[in-house]
Formats: structure tokens, C-alpha cells, sequence
């Protein structure tokens, strides 16, 4: 097993640094390495630039308009969008649905969808989670019933992120109660300007709008509009959930973040604390220890290897770390980490404390981190595949 870069690939991670470089805008990394909060208008927007060069898609193959990168190239390419403080891609459409439609959908549905995902024009939107069916996504109740050329769905999905900005959403519904609960769930795709189609907000403790509850009532949904077979959705669902895992663990955005932790313990005055350093020290132990195992899986795909799949693990590590480190930049900050009013934030307005902007986030961030362990699957039900699958 290699774990070091070939030259090749060496001058491929430069190539991508002076892309990034040029064309990352210079007020959306402040928002990023200063954890401030991204409106609509900056996520698209460098969405559409990586659209423009045909890197919104970077893990899509050639054939589907993607640049055909190695494990290894998406890998350097994702590091170097983070480090650079590039905002993360909004997964629903480039990472998540649109393997799904490359693998199981008709070549209609391919030349329909895929190039508004690739271009960055549509925002897609992820209808999985329902109320008492979140871990336990089998149970689901929303129900699709087909009527001739068409479904009718009726139900409701909850924490559905950035909804408000949905465009269309992918949803997991039922249209059969026979057999076991994974056998009567089907894929569908949902225009979500569609009559009967609801978006209400979740506002969070920090006061953020990030994620929604969507109501189905009566809504009309094409036939055409279903990925594959009635009654398969539960095989295309692993097969998406496979990339969401992976993706939830990002070791780059953890490196990008262990730097800012540092900056702040040294504004803050905490670096000198031999114990504060001892925590950041464990830390950065684990970063390292997710990097190794990210590049042991991307080294057995260069070398033509099956790697054990290790989703589950990746996702269960890098949320622990996302909420490690968001509680030890609240530790540094200490009081002046308290929440805030993000509207007063947002104007400019820190109060008495006049010290580095990076202060006012932190809270929001701790507690938005608290989800990690629960979405993409709870850490304790992929604890039990993990179990499963690799131990036997």
C-alpha cells in the first residue's frame, strides 16, 4: 500500500490550487474560514463558477459530462476547494441524486436532469426523513398511489435541509404495504413548485433557518418522474447513502477547521494551557488517523483493489470530529462564545467584546454540529453495521 502522491498527481493538486486560487471569490472564503453565515446567492454562485468549468459534477465520469477523475484526483481536488475556504457543494444534486439517475435511470431521465445539476442552476433537495422514520428510514409512511399516467403523494418529510431554496427534491415514498417495509418503497423525483406542495421552517436554537419540514397534499407527480422500478427505491437509497456518508466525514473541511481552532487559541490567549494543547494535540491525532483511512481506501482503488465498505465508519469518525472541534473553539472563546442574536451579528454588532469576528459564529456552530452524529444514519446504528459487515 502507497499513500504518497505521484508527481503527477502532485502537479495536479497545483494546477487545482491556482484554479481555486483564481476564481474562489474573495468575500465567500472570509464567510468560510470566519464560519459566517452563507446566503443563497454565495453557495450558488460558486456553484455555477465550478459549473462554468465543469467541476460541480468532479466525481462524475466522462460520459455524463464529468471530468473523469481518479479516487485520487477527487480527493485532492476537495482538499485544496477546502483549504482554500471554498464553501462546501451543496450534495443533494451533484453528489447524491445524480449517481442514482447514472446508475438506475432511463436515458431520458439522464438528459433531463443531469445537465441542470451539473451546470449549478437547480437546487435539489433530499426528501427522506419523516416524522418517527428518521434511523429506522424503512418505516416510512408517505404514500405515493399510482393513478394511470401519474402518482398522487400525500405525506409529510421532515429536517429536510435548505428546502426553502428546493427546487426540485428526491423523495422516498410508499406505494406498497406487502412484504417487508423495504419492499415497498420507490424512488420518485418531485418538482417542488408543484400544487400541493408545502415548505415550513425549522428554525433552529441559533435562531438559523437550515432545515424544513415539506408536506405533500394531493400532489401530482408524473409517472416518468420514477427512478427505475416500483418498489426498488430501497436498493437506490443505499446506493445514495453510500456517497452521503462519506461525504458527512470530510477530512479536508476537519484540516481547514483544526487551523482555525489553532488561530483562536492563540487570539484567545489558550495556547500556552498545556492541557488546551494536549486536547488540540488528541485532535489533530484523530484528523491524521481519518486522513490515513480516507487514503487506504483510495489507494486500494488506484491499485484495483476492493476496499472494505467503510462508509459507515468514515461518517461515524468525521462527525465526532466535526463536534470536537466546534466545542473546543467554544472552550478557547469561553463567555464571549455565548449565543448571539444573528441579526445584530450579521450588521456588524458585537457588543462590548471588539475582538476578531470569528467569535460571534462559534456558538451557531457548536450547535449546529450536534446533528452530525444523528443525520446520514445515527453513529449508533452504523456502529452496529460496521459490526455486521466487517466483523462478522
Amino acid at each position: 500500500m502507497d499513500l504518497a502522491f505521484t508527481p503527477e498527481e502532485q502537479k495536479f493538486r497545483e494546477d487545482i490550487r491556482a484554479w481555486v486560487r483564481a476564481n474562489l471569490p474573495e468575500d465567500i472564503a472570509h464567510k468560510v474560514h470566519n464560519a459566517l453565515h452563507l446566503m443563497r446567492e454565495d453557495m450558488q454562485r460558486w456553484a455555477k463558477i465550478l459549473g462554468k468549468k465543469g467541476w460541480l459534477g468532479y466525481g462524475w465520469p466522462k460520459e455524463f459530462g464529468g471530468p473523469g477523475w481518479s479516487a485520487v484526483q477527487k480527493h485532492l481536488f476537495e482538499e485544496e476547494c477546502a483549504l482554500a475556504g471554498a464553501p462546501r457543494i451543496v450534495p443533494f444534486g451533484p453528489v447524491m441524486v445524480a449517481p442514482v439517475i447514472m446508475a438506475f435511470g432511463s436515458p431520458e431521465q439522464q438528459k433531463r436532469f443531469l445537465p441542470g445539476i451539473a451546470s449549478g442552476e437547480v437546487w435539489w433537495s433530499q426528501g427522506y426523513s419523516e416524522p418517527g422514520s428518521g434511523s429506522d428510514l424503512a418505516s416510512l409512511k408517505t404514500r405515493a398511489e399510482r393513478k394511470g399516467d401519474k402518482y398522487i403523494v400525500n405525506g409529510q418529510k421532515t429536517w429536510t435541509t435548505l428546502a426553502q431554496y428546493g427546487e426540485w427534491i428526491f423523495c422516498l415514498v410508499r406505494t406498497s404495504t406487502e412484504g417487508k417495509p423495504q419492499t415497498g418503497i420507490s424512488f420518485l423525483l418531485i418538482d417542488m413548485k408543484s400544487p400541493g406542495v408545502t415548505v415550513r421552517p425549522i428554525i433552529m436554537l441559533d435562531g438559523g433557518h437550515e432545515v424544513n419540514e415539506v408536506f405533500f397534499d394531493n400532489v401530482e407527480v408524473p409517472a416518468e418522474n420514477l427512478i427505475g422500478e416500483e418498489n426498488k427505491g430501497w436498493t437506490y437509497a443505499k446506493h445514495l447513502l453510500s456517497h452521503e456518508r462519506t461525504n458527512i466525514a470530510d477530512v479536508n473541511r476537519a484540516k481547514r477547521e483544526l487551523e482555525r481552532l489553532k488561530r483562536i487559541a492563540r487570539s484567545e490567549g489558550v495556547w500556552t494551557d498545556t492541557r488546551f494543547r494536549d486536547e488540540i494535540a488528541k485532535l489533530e491525532v484523530d484528523i491524521v488517523a481519518l486522513e490515513m483511512l480516507v487514503l487506504r481506501v483510495l489507494s486500494a482503488e488506484k491499485s484495483g483493489k476492493n476496499p472494505l465498505d467503510i462508509a459507515g465508519l468514515l461518517k461515524i469518525k468525521g462527525s465526532e470530529i466535526q463536534q470536537r472541534y466546534s466545542e473546543l473553539m467554544m472552550l478557547a472563546a469561553g463567555p464571549y462564545a455565548l449565543p448571539f442574536v444573528r441579526e445584530a451579528m450579521e450588521a456588524g454588532y458585537q457588543g462590548d467584546y471588539v475582538g476578531a469576528a470569528y467569535i460571534a459564529p462559534l456558538a451557531a456552530t457548536y450547535f449546529n454540529m450536534r446533528k452530525t452524529t444523528i443525520y446520514g444514519g445515527s453513529n449508533e446504528v452504523q456502529r452496529n453495521i460496521v459490526a455486521q459487515t466487517v466483523l462478522g
